[in-house]
């Protein structure tokens, strides 16, 4: 077995698209004679600054000998957009199989997803390990390209995404495809196909809005279901497709930790209890804070989250959480989260039993009285709280899901679900 890495050989501004260079590169390995077991996407860290939109590296694990596979990764890799100069293709032939990696490039895998590697780092595990090497410019692709090779290894929760290409000379164009059959489609094949669609935004999530070759993705867990919703979709002509085995809705990005090691540039699942009540900022962006102990760590529901937002302001101080997401600026942009525990009662003034008006404050430690009856209560009354939110996880939109982020339709999850869909 061989597999071979792939990695940033698109641009944000002129469009291409790893995705298809693995899947052209799947093809020219059939046209040699060799069999692709499986093409692997792999979502790295969403928090790299030089990352792409979606952050993709892939792999294609195949039966040619290396030296015949890093012959046709060479040709695929000067489809890259190498005149932008953001864009470093990398690419790894690896001859061994997915899961025979050795130990430190699966552990490379998973560093690459949750932390910043550097490009020196990935040369150098390279060669330690004996794999072949192809890159442009600095090299940044290398970084990517060697995480997909051992992602196999590193990972076990897998989904899967069916990508439809559009012709050639449609690329950059404004895509024909007709939304009323793909939101029937998804609706036929949910939950096994998800985030095609955001019911609540009435908006396309398969649909790319950038110049790349896509015309749209499926995603799901059935692969059976992702190629039935794109092969009912209408649309422009399909120039080709290809199924991947992919990361993403997995949550892989997420670390288990406490607010004080959350550290900047990372992703993560953390406990608190809100200490700040939500207020909603310029732009439409809602802000609260969670408290654990002495530690306190900002959290924001942005304003591409939508609804969600009001999920978040439906917090009150006291109540008790787990959240997810990335911190960023000393803020975690909340992906999702969990209310573990509710404020269910408030304190407020008394009320007089004979009379019904409220009583005044007597003064300092000396509790409440009525003016007008001289009826006197000690402490401040409880009153029942009527909550919008319940016990259980909430999450973004599929509209301002990222990639890798797990939907909770998914299942797994520790307490009851409310998907979004």
């Amino acid at each position: 077995m061989t597999v071979i890495g792939l990695d940033d050989t698109d641009s944000r501004d002129s469009g291409m698209c790893t995705t298809y260079a693995a899947a052209t590169l799947a093809d020219r390995v059939a046209a040699a004679g060799g069999t692709v077991e499986r093409t692997l996407l792999v979502r790295l860290n969403p928090a790299v600054e030089h990352k792409t939109r979606g952050n993709a590296a892939l792999a294609v694990h195949c039966d040619l000998d290396a030296a015949t596979a890093l012959g046709l990764v060479e040709d695929v890799l000067a489809m890259a957009e190498i005149d932008d100069p953001k864009t470093n293709p990398g690419a790894v032939v690896a001859d061994c199989g997915p899961d025979a990696v050795p130990d430190p490039v699966a552990d490379h895998s998973r560093r690459a997803i949750r932390e910043l590697l550097s490009i020196d780092d990935a040369r150098g595990l390279i060669d330690e390990s004996g794999f072949a090497a192809v890159a442009e410019g600095n090299g940044r692709g290398l970084v990517g390209a060697l995480a997909a090779v051992g992602a196999w290894r590193a990972f076990d929760d897998w989904t899967c995404e069916c990508i439809s290409y559009r012709e050639r000379e449609r690329w950059g164009t404004e895509r024909d495809v007709d939304d009323e059959s793909l939101f029937a489609a998804a609706d036929e094949h949910y939950p096994q196909a998800w985030d095609t669609v955001d019911r609540g935004e009435r908006y396309a999530v398969a649909v790319p809005r950038t110049p790349c070759p896509i015309l749209h993705g499926i995603r799901g867990d059935d692969p059976a279901a992702v190629r039935a919703v794109a092969d009912a979709v209408e649309s422009e002509p399909v120039a080709g497709r290809h199924l991947f085995v992919t990361n993403q809705g997995t949550d892989a990005h997420l670390r288990d930790e406490t607010l004080a090691n959350a550290m900047e540039g990372g992703a993560y699942r953390v406990d608190g209890t809100v200490c700040e009540p939500p207020e909603t900022r310029a732009g439409g962006h809602v802000f609260t804070a969670i408290r654990d102990g002495t530690d306190t760590l900002a959290c924001a529901a942005f304003e591409p989250t939508k609804r969600f937002r009001d999920r978040v302001r439906a917090l009150r101080v006291g109540d008790r959480v787990t959240a997810c997401g990335e911190v960023s600026d000393g803020t975690l942009k909340l992906e999702k989260f969990a209310v573990r525990d509710l404020v269910t009662v408030e304190r407020v003034t008394p009320t007089c039993p004979d009379c019904g008006r409220s009583m005044e404050s007597a003064g300092r430690d000396q509790g409440y009285r009525c003016r007008d009856c001289g009826t006197s209560q000690a402490e401040k009354a409880e009153r029942r709280l009527e909550r919008d939110l319940e016990v259980g996880w909430y999450e973004v939109p599929p509209c301002a899901r990222r990639h890798v982020a797990k939907p909770l339709v998914r299942g797994g999850f520790d307490a009851p679900t409310y998907p979004e869909r």
